[in-house]
């Protein structure tokens, strides 16, 4: 038998995905609930919208991209210092 679960909790679970990066196997082990349900969830909210994961995705994609045009920066200003000696 299956529980009902709250739009409120669903709602909760949905956005901590969507701004926090929570994963859905995550998600679905710390609220008890199967990831199949997550994902019907998720696909329902979609509608016309990107989905959850895919927002998730491109947030961690963005991160990882800062992260490494940082990175580049800080090696060009070294090599910019370096030549100036």
């Amino acid at each position: 038998m299956s529980k009902r679960i709250s739009e409120e909790i669903k709602h909760k679970i949905i956005e901590r995905i969507r701004n926090e990066g929570l994963s859905v196997p995550k998600a679905s082990e710390e609220f008890g609930i199967s990831r199949n349900a997550i994902y019907r969830w998720i696909g329902a909210k979609a509608r016309g919208e990107p989905s959850v994961l895919e927002v998730s995705k491109l947030k961690k994609e963005n991160l990882e991209l800062k992260q490494i045009i940082g990175g580049l920066t800080l090696e060009m200003k070294r090599g910019e210092k370096n030549r100036a000696r």
